[in-house]
Formats: C-alpha cells, structure tokens, sequence
C-alpha cells in the first residue's frame, strides 16, 4: 500500500520529469513515461522501506503511529543523500510559503519534515485530543514563525552609501529554440539589450549583472568577441555568466564573472551535477545505445567541480554560486568553505516546463535563504527570476515565460543560523536516536 501511495504522490509531484524529453519529442518522447514510471516507484521505495520498517517496529496502532512518522522522515533523509541525493517534495516542503517554514532556520528541512510527520501521528494516535495537540503545536510553530517574519530586517550591504543594486536578465529562450543557430544570434541581442537597459527613473544603476544558466552557446575558452560585448553592454559593471568551458576532452558547466573589457575572473564549475540530464552513468555503454545526456552539449556530459566555493566580488561581498539544482541539496550549501555574504543560483528551468516544476524549484531556493539567514539572487532563463530575502519572502521578480529583467537592491544578511552552523547532523542523531528508542521498546 505505501508503495502505491508514494508512487502516486511522486508521480503526481515530479510530473514535469517529462519535459526534457518532449524538447526533441521524436527523438526522446519515447522515454518519458518510462522516466516518470521509473522515478515515481524509485522514490516510492523509500515510503514502502519505512513502512515496513514502522510494522516491524510497532506493535501496537499507537506504536506503529509513532515509528512510521520517525520512519518517513529518516526516509526523506535517505533520499536527501543516496545515490547523490534526490531531496525533491519532502514532507516538510508543504510549508513553505507559510510562517511554519521559519523552523527551517533551527532545524533545516528534515526538522520540518519530522514535524510534519509528528502532528499527524499525533492526530493518528487519538482523533480528539491527538488532532488538538497536533493542531496546538503546529499553531504555536506557526505563531513563532509569525513573529521571527514581523522582526526588523538587519541594515543591508551598502556601497557608496546605498544599497547595492542588482540586475538579473531573463532572456526567457525556450530549450527547443535556445540551441538553434538562426535563434542564438535573437537570444544574445535580447540579453544584451537588457543588460543596456536604462533603469528606472530614480533608480540607482546595476552594480552587479546576472545572466542564467547557460546563458551563451558559446564556450568560455573560444568566446570570440562575445565577452567584450557583454562588458560594453554592461558598461563595465561586472557580469556573472552562466557559460559552458572546455579543458582538453573535460567540458564543465560554469559561473564566471566578466569584467571591463571581457576580463574573466573568477570561475566557479557546478558540481553536483543531474545524473542523466548533465552526466551519464555508465555513459559510455549508454551512448552506444544512442541515450546521451540532455542538459550537456558537450561529449556524453559535463565533469563535476571540485566543489563549493565563494565568489569573491570586491565591494559586492562574497556570493556563494548555485547552478541549476544545486539549490535543491542543503547539504551544499553548508560544505562551503567559509560564510558568504548571499546566494547566488543561475539556472535554466525551461528543461522544467511551464507547469509545477519551475515553482517547485523557485520554492526550493526560498527555502535555503531561511535554512542560511542569506538573501538569494535567482537568475532563470524562462523564469521565474527573483531576488529573495534571507526570511524566504520574494521581493521583486520576473514571471514564468517572460522575457525581461529585474532590478532591486540586494536584500540584508542574518547572522548565521543555528542550521547553518550544524546542518543536518542534530536531526539526522535525533532520528537515529528514536529509531533506536522505538527497538529498544520492541524487545520489552
């Protein structure tokens, strides 16, 4: 039964599986139930491994209550780091957007999932006075989540006196057309005409630029002349790139930062990289069979990174860089070396769709901002782009398959949270402790 019931919640929550492969329908359209089909019952396992888990555990309705709510959120937890991890539409994601997901700064999102899943053993245990205390402590997390969201923002970075300004461009370039040579020449000029911009009557002008993903089909090591054109379009205010390079036979998805002229400086390349959509295991076996990665352009699939890092921007402060779906693992973000200043993720959601999956992963990155006390500058290719503050709050964007840019100043810094200092290590002992406490009752 747990089987079914998470194949049909991650079926119904990771439909969008599909869209990579409608991009070249008659090529890859063959693969895409398959695709849904496979990850659905893939991630369903972990639901029917913790379900028998609670069986065995609990001997009593109540007992088995209470080890399936410990056993699906070690479930999530599993799945946040098996096999690269898959951390996508954990229990505890249902409260973001709400004052609830403000826990995330205390207890990450396996916090909120063990949350999650505690009020409804609760309410399980006894109807009436279970669903009262469930209800009671969500209301009171709620309450406190309230309050921390009405406190005083910290002062923001400055520069010059002011806060600093960004821009992120959104050349919204749908993938079927992005690659196309007689589209390339249409997309680059959108960006750069966005990035020349004038800005608001009264506004201050971009101190920092951001283009998504992927943003040029061009390589970083044989730009041409394009670099110089986007450092004039910006008039020399420093451009961060998403931008494929190439070492020898090793092809890297990238961040680099441009400056006047077309200097290139710091580089950062994705690490964690989407098995199948970047990277092909056992590629070599699966490229003969004519399955290459989708995402890479490059070979069967890019080469991961050394790792997280900061980009360091001078007077801007230190970013930490997010490509894609890096956003989406927690875990990254606290193994980078030092503490940044602000998130940074450049991504190209049109392999996401139109529908739940560019909102999926929008919601993703609202969440790391909390989990950090860090504001987010989200650079999307077809949207949604979005500047986001360290509380999770969307403050200014651009929508969902809209070409066009924003520009806002750069939200305040908290103080390093109590999840950004531990990670998931208190919960993932906590979790361990209860299943431990659940087998020690079993023996008695």
């Amino acid at each position: 039964m747990a089987l079914f019931a998470g194949a049909g919640h991650f079926a119904a929550a990771l439909f969008w599986i599909v869209e990579p492969f409608m991009v070249d329908a008659a090529r890859d359209g063959w693969m895409a139930p398959f695709a849904l089909i496979l990850i659905s019952f893939g991630m369903a396992l972990f639901w029917a491994g913790a379900a028998a888990l609670a069986a065995w555990l609990g001997q009593t309705p109540a007992r088995r209550s209470l080890a399936l709510a410990v056993a699906l959120a070690g479930a999530d937890a599993l799945r946040s780091y098996v096999l690269t991890g898959f951390p996508w539409a954990l229990f505890g994601h249902v409260w973001i957007g709400t004052p609830v997901a403000q826990v995330a700064a205390l207890v990450g999102p396996l916090g909120l999932g063990l949350l999650t899943t505690g009020a409804a053993a609760l309410a399980a245990l006894a109807p009436r006075r279970g669903s009262t205390a469930a209800l009671a402590l969500l209301a009171a997390v709620w309450a406190g989540g309230a309050w921390r969201l009405a406190q005083p923002d910290p002062a923001p970075a400055t520069i010059e006196g002011r806060p600093l300004q960004i821009r992120l461009v959104q050349p919204n370039a749908a993938q079927n057309l992005k690659w196309l040579p007689e589209m390339q020449e249409l997309f680059f000029e959108r960006m750069l005409d966005q990035t020349s911009a004038l800005p608001a009557p009264g506004a201050p002008a971009p101190d920092l630029i951001v283009w998504p993903e992927t943003a040029v089909p061009w390589l970083l090591n044989r730009p041409g002349p394009v670099l110089e054109m986007i450092s004039a379009a910006a008039g020399g205010t420093p451009v961060v790139l998403g931008i494929q390079r190439t070492e020898g036979l090793r092809a890297y998805n990238s961040l680099a930062v441009i400056g006047p002229g077309g200097s290139v400086g710091e580089v950062y390349d994705k690490h964690h990289l989407v098995p199948f959509g970047e990277y092909m295991p056992a590629g070599d076996l699966l490229a003969s069979l004519g399955i290459t990665a989708f995402a890479a352009r490059q070979g069967n699939g890019y080469t991961p990174g050394p790792g997280a890092m900061l980009l360091d921007l001078g007077p801007l402060g230190r970013a930490l860089p997010l490509i894609c779906y890096e956003a989406v693992f927690p875990q990254d973000l606290n193994a980078a070396p030092g503490r940044a200043d602000w998130l940074l993720q450049a991504t190209n959601d049109a392999w996401f769709g139109a529908l739940s999956g560019p909102y999926q992963h929008l919601a993703q990155a609202r969440l790391r901002t909390i989990e950090q006390g860090l504001p987010l500058l989200r650079a999307a290719n077809t949207g949604v782009s979005a500047v986001i503050d360290a509380k999770g709050r969307v403050l200014a964007s651009q929508p969902l398959n809209t070409d066009g840019f924003v520009d806002a100043p750069l939200p305040a810094a908290y103080p390093p949270t109590l999840y950004a200092r531990g990670g998931d290590w208190p919960m993932l002992v906590l979790l361990s402790l209860l299943g431990l406490a659940l087998a020690t009752i079993r023996r008695r």
